[in-house]
């Protein structure tokens, strides 16, 4: 069986029974497609063919190229997924991969920012101008509810509930969780889609979408990015920020204000709590002023 044949049957395996976001098929489809470059390159071995000794060399080969190890790992992974599903379908019989560890990976600490950092990039936004309002409302979701920039961008106007202060999240493989909104966030939602949007020409078929651009149309996680670079650029803060970071340093600032780990994770949508561990890490002047405002010898 070729690589089209069983490509195919893969990607319906991960939008059919999986139910995996577009974006996720995407990135495991590409990782087939780095294998199946390789096997072209080195005569052409069918998927079905490959042996464990050809992924060891295809790593070998990737690394070379200069692929990091997050990466590697990323496309290992998603090459487990491939071969898994051949074996399930019996269109192959041995998993070549089964027995590859991964490449060790150093834990990287997400860049966060504090609290003043925030609020300087929200009073940074010009409320003279339509969208500015649309921004103050978009950052104030973004941090206080921790969302990825997809599930942002994707908010129905059907997915709020604020009257009982929660807003339902669409996340990774479709999964629904419900998220608590604080009050400053309501408020400036409210006055977003009752005092902005409703004066908006909105594009046919997109009426539930929450954020909007003056087009019409749902915003791109593009022009989130792009806004918040340019926020950051006004107020001259030197780190390197995304929409992620807001995400970011809204788990830190729980934890490091004593919230459950748990909680987090559920407010999160981490399938796997060790994802959360990550947010732990606490600076050491947090921690020196803790341990002077509780330890008894302090």
């Amino acid at each position: 069986m070729d690589w089209k044949i069983c490509k195919t049957g893969f990607k319906s395996y991960l939008q059919l029974e999986r139910g995996l976001s577009v974006n996720s098929i995407d990135a495991y489809l590409s990782d087939v497609d780095k294998l199946h470059q390789y096997s072209d390159s080195v005569g052409g071995i069918l998927p079905t063919a490959i042996k464990r000794e050809d992924i060891e060399l295809f790593l070998s080969w990737i690394n070379e190229l200069g692929m990091l190890p997050h990466s590697q790992a990323r496309v290992l992974s998603g090459l487990k997924a491939f071969y898994k599903y051949l074996l399930l379908e019996n269109i192959i019989h041995r998993d070549p991969i089964s027995l590859i560890e991964s490449p060790r990976l150093s834990r990287k600490l997400p860049e966060t920012l504090n609290i003043y950092e925030i609020d300087a990039l929200i009073e940074a936004i010009d409320l003279s101008s339509a969208e500015g309002m649309r921004n103050k409302a978009m950052l104030e979701v973004l941090y206080g509810c921790g969302l990825r920039v997809s599930e942002l961008t994707n908010l129905k106007l059907s997915d709020l509930y604020l009257d009982i202060e929660f807003i339902k999240v669409t996340g990774k493989g479709n999964k629904e969780r419900l998220v608590p909104v604080g009050l400053e966030a309501i408020k400036l939602l409210k006055i977003y889609i009752n005092e902005v949007r409703v004066h908006i020409n909105i594009k046919v078929g997109k009426e539930d979408f929450v954020f909007l651009n003056r087009r019409g149309a749902p915003l791109s996680r593009v022009m989130v990015f792009m806004i918040i670079k340019q926020l950051a650029k006004t107020i001259g803060l030197n780190k390197t920020i995304s929409p992620h970071t807001f995400r970011h340093s809204f788990a830190t600032h729980l934890i490091e204000g004593g919230a459950d780990l748990r909680a987090v994770q559920d407010m999160l949508g981490h399938e796997s709590i060790t994802t959360t561990e990550i947010y732990t890490h606490l600076d050491r002047d947090f921690l020196r002023n803790t341990i002077i405002q509780f330890h008894p010898r302090s």
